[in-house]
């Protein structure tokens, strides 16, 4: 087997469906309010807050609650942890693809 190919290099906390998309919306976003997430991604307060729960327990993620006039607001940071693991989960998932082929 290619040393290259080390499936374990895949960060499981990363990895599934929609902690991928949130750490990818993120790394662009840089933060984000609850409800843009909740619409981007297209799922249910329920199971994102879940899979945030997840990300923030890693490190990857911070969560500022707080207020907007009388409403309550929550918003989602990545963290440098976050970055520095999202930027080895795309370098691992790279590994295990390979260049592309030639044209």
């Amino acid at each position: 087997m290619s040393a290259r190919f080390d499936i374990g290099r895949i960060d499981d906390v990363i990895h599934g469906r929609l902690r991928l998309g949130v750490m990818a919306y993120l790394a662009n976003a840089e933060v984000a309010d609850f409800n843009e997430l909740k619409s981007v991604l297209e799922v249910t307060q329920g199971n994102l807050s879940v899979q945030l729960r997840k990300l923030e327990e890693a490190g990857y993620v911070a969560i500022e609650k707080g207020f907007l006039g009388r409403r309550p607001r929550t918003r989602v940071r990545i963290t440098a942890a976050g970055r520095t693991a999202f930027a080895a989960y795309l370098d691992a998932l790279g590994q295990l693809i390979g260049p592309p082929p030639p044209a």
